[in-house]
């Protein structure tokens, strides 16, 4: 959480500031939309309005030159310049209200020869502040008004015709230079929001891969932990329904007891420090490979288990180890879910394959005889299972054998 707020409240620019324009400081600004300020003009900003005026009234003063070299009549002449001043003026507001002065200037630029570059610099404004449907039916207006301009007041140094091309010339050059100018800025803010996303995305990645990992702890620590508890559930099950079994009997059973809860506390600690640390499962002690299967065998047979271990591996050295990882779990799932709900029987592991096939792992047990107690369970380890098969490119079928009984059939690819 700390880390996105320090990206959200991080600069948008590592330069000056001044260097860039308003209007797009505030676009890529996340705060500005939220607070609703409108953006303030930059050093640049004030020079390039400076400039603009600057330019509006030298082009008021060609005019104005050119009115007195004209048979236009006193007060016609005065107002002219008047509202060429006053459009001078409103240069400042171009920022503010581009489509508005852009709309104003059309029939105030078409009486007015001095508001001619007030005109044209509102027009560019548009042009960059605003999409092109404004811009087009301001354009298309003063386009349509220029033959009726120069038809109006005919340029004394140039033809008719020479001075519409070039009117026209000058109209589409300047739309043409205002909508770069706005696509360039766009492009800016489409590359802002395509890094944004970017980091959403990888943020979000980074989410998921942790809650897979964590997903995986936990089938981790339902496979591990419910083999040893289940082990202890019996021993101690049979100490209660046996109080004078003979002294070894019940030496051994406490000795696998503790045996059992000691590497259950264990299991629990180091999954309880994958956790914290947000390691992997492969950290800590070695994971159980395809080769532990003898020792898993071995301590269910200890437990008192009927189990028979059929293994038909050309080469067990060379398993994969997270192949091997995956079918010691699955007879670890089976010998436990055996041990809960068909207790006594004589449960078959089977094992086989070898390199370029695929390695297949079966565990089955017959019909338990009399009847079960319910042994509670939230019944997830074989869903754990079939998901740990998928994730290794396998597939993990189970449901009840012909004879009654139950069967776990797994195919891992061994490649």
């Amino acid at each position: 959480m700390t880390d996105d707020k320090a990206a959200r409240t991080a600069p948008v620019f590592a330069g000056p500031r001044w260097f860039f324009p308003s209007a797009l400081i505030h676009d890529l600004d996340p705060d500005a939309a939220r607070s609703g300020r409108g953006p303030r003009r930059t050093a640049r900003d004030w020079l390039v309005d400076f400039a603009c005026f600057l330019l509006a009234v030298l082009i008021g003063l060609l005019g104005a030159e050119t009115l007195q070299n004209s048979d236009l009549p006193r007060a016609l002449s005065a107002a002219d310049q008047m509202l060429g001043a006053l459009s001078c003026a409103a240069v400042w507001l171009r920022r503010r209200w581009p489509f508005a002065l852009a709309a104003v200037m059309v029939p105030v630029s078409f009486v007015s020869e001095t508001s001619g570059g007030v005109a044209v610099i509102a027009l560019f404004t548009l042009a960059v502040h605003r999409p092109f449907r404004y811009v087009a039916w301001v354009a298309g207006v003063q386009l349509a008004l220029v033959p009726l301009y120069f038809w109006w007041r005919p340029d004394p140094d140039l033809p008719y015709a020479a001075a519409v091309v070039l009117l026209v010339v000058l109209t589409v050059a300047v739309v043409g230079w205002g909508m770069f100018v706005r696509s360039k800025r766009q492009l800016m803010l489409s590359l802002r929001d395509r890094a944004r996303r970017a980091e959403t995305e990888a943020r979000l990645r980074a989410e998921q891969a942790q809650r897979l990992a964590r997903e995986a702890i936990a089938r981790e620590m339902h496979d591990v932990l419910a083999h040893r508890l289940t082990l202890l559930s019996v021993h101690a099950g049979a100490l209660e329904f046996r109080p004078d079994a003979p002294r070894e009997e019940v030496a051994r059973a406490a000795g696998v007891i503790r045996e059992s809860a000691h590497e259950a506390l264990q299991d629990l600690r180091e999954i309880i420090g994958v956790l914290r640390a947000g390691e992997s499962e492969d950290g800590g002690r070695p994971q159980p490979t395809l080769a532990a299967l003898d020792s898993l065998v071995a301590e269910s047979r200890e437990a008192g288990m009927k189990v028979t271990l059929e293994q038909r591996v050309t080469d067990p050295a060379g398993v994969p180890a997270s192949v091997g990882r995956t079918a010691y779990r699955i007879a670890q799932e089976g010998l436990t879910n055996a041990r809960k709900h068909a207790p006594g029987t004589e449960v078959t592991v089977s094992v086989a394959g070898g390199p370029g096939e695929d390695l297949a792992v079966t565990v089955r047990n017959p019909a338990p005889e009399g009847d079960v107690p319910a042994v509670p369970g939230a019944g997830q380890g074989l869903i754990g299972l079939t998901e740990r098969a998928t994730l290794a490119g396998g597939t993990l079928e189970h449901g009840p054998a012909p004879d009654g009984g139950f069967e776990v059939r797994a195919r891992l690819p061994w490649r």
